[in-house]
């Protein structure tokens, strides 16, 4: 079992920064492919970046290439989204997700899920 705890959440205004984390535990994280997925309301919850579990090469939706990165540290358990210059349509619950294999950009690859974190930008 993983578990994923997310945080950094917040509002922010337009062209402003947030870095979100993702805290794991339980299997062996350095396994894990991870991703993170966005959810604006009433719509789907979209891919937004993964990263895989040997390399580290990572992916990411056209939407936010540029201006979001996603890192990990294995040593401590945690995968991060760096977002700059955001923008009010990135406003959305962001989830963290975990994966055994290589990272994907479908949400029903991934088996592990946090609770989301509440990121709002404003014009």
């Amino acid at each position: 079992q993983v578990q994923l705890v997310e945080s950094g959440g917040g509002l922010v205004q337009a062209g402003g920064s947030l870095r979100l984390s993702c805290a794991a535990s339980g299997r062996t994280f350095s396994t894990l492919s991870m991703g993170w997925f966005r959810q604006a309301p009433g719509k789907e919850r979209d891919f937004v970046a993964a990263i895989s579990w040997n390399v580290g090469s990572t992916d990411y939706a056209d939407s936010v290439k540029g201006r979001f990165t996603i890192s990990r540290d294995n040593a401590k358990k945690m995968v991060y989204l760096q977002m700059n210059s955001l923008k009010p349509e990135d406003t959305a619950v962001y989830y963290c997700a975990a994966r055994s294999g290589g990272r994907n950009r479908s949400q029903h690859e991934y088996a592990y899920w946090g609770q989301g974190t509440q990121v709002t930008v404003s014009s």
